[in-house]
């Protein structure tokens, strides 16, 4: 006999759209604990900008993943997942569901499917390629264009972190990196996963999105950059590449006006929201939320609360 797999229901969408307060209501209806998905909820201190769950909401419903590294550590994909599942399984030991919120669609993704690796890091090929690029800067881009089309219209000419590392990759195994993520297609699914995902009216989304940044300019988010550049978090981190932080450590840095760099993160900010809409519509099985006002997530808490003890009947558990 086959072992029934651990149920995991995620809540994804863009930003703004609501899943924390989806995730709280239907923390109230059920009893589930929450698995953040926020590559930037990870950091600490980095709470006003990441919109972080607060106090209140971590004492009503517990919450995990949250908090792991201070922002001038590294983390990624492949140290989140085995956290993840690590946390699934003991949640579900005690009888609870494990609920997944953010809106970090490759987390999710290496969370729920598994991870392609690919070949270790050549440090002595890398070096070579950015000494090709030093001496003719966009020879590389030019040369992934050439290998590995696909991935070269997915990549911006300047991020040469993604190049360095597709070229790499086709060099150690002779194939693309596009064509080893299709050949692995993230089989490893070692839980019963439902995902839903929140998509207000676009128009909605956006007006919700500038209310969120001055409701965060209003709680003091400039002052919580400002602490995390006193304790040496300088700009050139990956965390402090984050929406709200990088526009504002522009600004402490004589960059930009603070008006300057709060129209930027509601710019920077709806543009990322689209990404996740579109990122999230390539996933399979995504069950999506269609709504306009945020009065109507307490329904639809209250939907998804009935899908799931509907669907525990009909796997023959006790409610």
């Amino acid at each position: 006999m086959t072992a029934s797999k651990t149920q995991v229901v995620a809540i994804g969408g863009p930003t703004a759209s609501g899943k924390s307060s989806l995730a709280m209501a239907l923390g109230c209806l059920a009893s589930v604990e929450l698995l953040n998905f926020d590559s930037m909820q990870i950091y600490r201190g980095m709470d006003i900008g990441t919109a972080k769950p607060g106090k209140e909401d971590r004492e009503t419903v517990p919450h995990h993943l949250l908090d792991l590294r201070d922002p001038d550590e590294l983390f990624s994909v492949g140290q989140y997942t085995p956290l993840f599942r690590e946390t699934v399984e003991d949640v579900a030991s005690r009888g609870r569901l494990p609920v997944a919120v953010g809106g970090t669609g490759l987390y999710l993704r290496g969370a729920l499917g598994g991870l392609f690796e690919g070949p270790g890091r050549d440090d002595d090929l890398r070096e070579e390629l950015k000494s090709l690029e030093r001496d003719d800067p966009g020879i590389l881009y030019r040369m992934l264009e050439e290998k590995d089309p696909e991935t070269a219209s997915r990549n911006k000419p300047r991020d040469m972190v993604r190049i360095v590392r597709a070229l790499e990759v086709y060099e150690l195994t002779g194939m693309s990196i596009s064509e080893l993520h299709r050949e692995h297609s993230f089989r490893d699914r070692p839980f019963d996963a439902v995902i839903y995902c929140l998509n207000p009216e676009r128009a909605t989304l956006y007006r919700w999105v500038e209310e969120r940044i001055d409701r965060m300019m209003e709680e003091g988010l400039l002052d919580e950059v400002e602490r995390l550049k006193g304790k040496g978090y300088g700009a050139g981190l990956s965390s402090m590449k984050a929406l709200g932080y990088r526009e504002l450590m522009a600004h402490l840095e004589g960059e930009t006006s603070l008006e300057e760099a709060v129209e930027l993160i509601k710019r920077n900010t709806r543009r990322y929201a689209k990404r996740q809409v579109t990122w999230f519509k390539g996933e399979e099985g995504v069950r999506w939320l269609e709504y306009s006002e945020r009065e109507e997530i307490p329904k639809i808490a209250e939907r998804i609360a009935k899908e799931l003890d509907e669907g525990k009947r009909g796997r023959g558990e006790e409610g």
